[in-house]
Order: structure tokens, then sequence, then C-alpha cells
């Protein structure tokens, strides 16, 4: 049975995981707009592995004997400078959602709730993934700078990506 702090925590966690999705596609609607397609095509695969993200801690609660309290999902920024900057943000969001993890796993240590320590592992693993991505973007992005030609062949190279679901453990 799940501690019901760790359910608290975890309830939040899946909130913060869904609003991720929706900032992803956000910025993937920002980039449209901008005329960056594989870019924005790279949010909407970010996007769908958020919603992955959060499906897989709800699916979670509810093994572990917990209920899901879905909570309203804040509205996303929609407007930012440049690509650059949008990287630059998703950089950020990782790293504060890294934060968020470790809180929780930090907490279902302390609670002596091991299952949820065991899967939130998997967790821990996916943000140094998640956070090196958006790095290697930011530094990408950096050397571009304001060349259109390699600017549209990030572009297309990011036109590429598509979501594939981990395989279930």
């Amino acid at each position: 049975m799940i501690k019901e702090k760790v359910e608290k925590a975890l309830n939040g966690q899946i909130n913060a995981e869904l609003y991720s999705g929706y900032l992803y596609l956000s910025m993937s609607a920002y980039l449209e707009s901008i005329s960056l397609p594989g870019m924005a095509n790279w949010m909407r695969v970010q996007a769908s592995e958020e919603q992955f993200h959060g499906m897989k801690m709800y699916d979670y609660l509810i093994e572990a004997g917990g209920r899901a309290n879905l909570m309203t999902i804040e509205a996303p920024k929609s407007e930012w400078k440049g690509p650059l900057d949008v990287f630059k943000a998703v950089l950020e969001h990782e790293q504060k959602v890294t934060s968020l993890i470790n809180d929780l796993v930090d907490l279902a240590f302390s609670e002596k709730d091991h299952a949820s320590y065991n899967m939130l592992q998997w967790f821990i693993h996916e943000q140094v993934e998640e956070e090196s991505t958006a790095s290697d973007m930011v530094g990408k992005m950096n050397m571009i700078k304001d060349d259109p030609s390699a600017l549209f062949m990030f572009d297309q190279e990011l036109a590429k990506r598509v979501f594939t679901p981990p395989v279930k453990e």
C-alpha cells in the first residue's frame, strides 16, 4: 500500500508531467508559427513523452492502491524570443522536473515506501537523458546562431523524430 504523503506527492507530479506536455505543445505551436515545422515536431514528440510519463505515474499510483486526483493544469507560456530561447526554456524546465523527481525520491525514501522509491528510479534515469538532450539542443542552437542554412538543416533533422513508448517494465 502506498504511503499517504507519497500518494499526494505523486498526484502533484502527475500534474507536473501533464503540464510539461502542455508546455511542449505550446512550444510546438510557437515554432509552427515561425515556420520551423521540424522543431515543432520535436516538441510534439516531447509532449507525447511527457504524457507517457504522467500516465506511467498514474498507472503506478492505481496499481499501488492509491487514488489519482487530477488537478487543473496551468496555462503554459506561449511566446518566446526565438528558437534558441525555446530550447533554453526546455533545458530550464527539465532541470526543474529533475528537482521535483529528486524530491519525490527523497520523500519515498524517508517514508520507507520502497515500491515507490523503486518505481521512481526509472524517472531518475529518464531525467538524465532529458537534461542531456535539452543541453545538446541548446549547444546546437548556439552553434547555429543566425545562420539560416544551418537553422534550416537542423529543423529538417528534428522533423525525423518520432515517439516510441518505452517498453513496459
